[in-house]
């Protein structure tokens, strides 16, 4: 049983054979299953090698079988089991990259259906452009499906946890989210959306634009205004829209928190929910008086109360998880 050279093998896997080249390789694989099978482990070591971690051993073998059934179906064929190799080494072959330059969070990998698939790292916040020019941001773990080109009629993407969009405007093709709970239509705005399998709650929150939410199974059906929040219990199918500082919901994407006309009040709720503390105010702290500006999210609440004292006059004690606030009158 005759070898292919190793600088033919070479030229292959790297997509460099001439037409001459390419029909030898294809005598070659209708030979003998041990060929295809050879040049398949080959391709998978090649493709994967930098990322074997990553690899699924159970989805490797279940393409291999159906390699090996194409080839026997069409090993009278000589042509076309090349053709079909070609576009099995994409469709069959689970490809993963791991991002390693500047500290990259996330990873993807192409699946069956010519579809890719975008997972950010735990507690990494990372960024993906979508074919359409569509930013999207990931939170922790959040894992985004989308198409290598996006059909001429819709945008259609699926989203399992939480994502900060940036929709790029297309009246034509209106851009569609998908979760297990809950569907967000769109044709151009900023909106945060969250639907964790760990959470009974999916919410969007539309920032900019506007946007039509609805449950998976077409509970309910609201168009959002900027500021408001949708959120759908899986459990009983429930829909109801909250008026919200929308912008708060997605402080995770950049580590901003913005505040316009806010009071102490709307500021300290927005602290306990980011740093998972219990804020008590002391009853000489003002109502009356509002603040607008940008704080940024630091490691911990006390970085934060210390910035916080530059634009308001406050003092603060830690005691615990619980922070008490007073009025400094100096």
């Amino acid at each position: 049983m005759r070898n292919l050279s190793e600088d033919i093998l070479k030229k292959y896997l790297m997509g460099e054979c001439s037409e001459k080249e390419l029909t030898e390789i294809s005598t070659w694989i209708k030979e003998s299953d041990e060929h295809a099978c050879q040049l398949f482990r080959m391709e998978e070591i090649y493709q994967l090698g930098k990322v074997n971690s990553y690899a699924n051993e159970l989805r490797m073998d279940l393409a291999e079988k159906r390699l090996y059934k194409r080839i026997k179906q069409e090993s009278n064929k000589q042509l076309k089991i090349l053709r079909m190799y070609q576009r099995m080494k994409y469709a069959a072959i689970i490809t993963v990259v791991l991002l390693l330059g500047g500290g990259a969070g996330y990873w993807f990998y192409q699946n069956e259906t010519d579809m890719l698939v975008a997972t950010a790292n735990k507690g990494i916040v990372e960024e993906v452009t979508l074919p359409d020019g569509t930013k999207v941001w990931l939170n922790n773990s959040a894992t985004l499906k989308y198409p290598r080109k996006f059909s001429d009629t819709e945008r259609n993407v699926y989203l399992e946890g939480e994502a900060y969009f940036k929709v790029t405007r297309n009246p034509q093709q209106p851009f569609i989210v998908e979760s297990d709970a809950m569907r967000v239509r769109v044709l151009g705005t900023v909106f945060n959306f969250k639907c964790d399998k760990n959470s009974q709650i999916a919410e969007a929150t539309l920032i900019e634009g506007e946007i039509e939410v609805k449950g998976k199974q077409n509970e309910g059906q609201i168009i959002l205004a900027p500021g408001q929040r949708a959120e759908l219990n899986k459990g009983s199918g429930r829909l109801i829209v909250k008026q919200v500082e929308a912008k708060l919901d997605a402080v995770w994407h950049d580590d901003l928190i913005p505040f316009e006309q806010a009071d102490i009040f709307t500021i300290t709720k927005a602290l306990e929910r980011f740093y998972d503390v219990k804020i008590i105010l002391s009853p000489d702290i003002r109502s009356d008086k509002t603040y607008s500006g940008v704080l940024k999210k630091k490691s911990n609440i006390e970085s934060v109360l210390q910035s916080l004292q530059n634009a308001i006059p406050i003092n603060y004690k830690i005691v615990g998880s619980n922070i008490f606030i007073s009025s400094d009158n100096k």
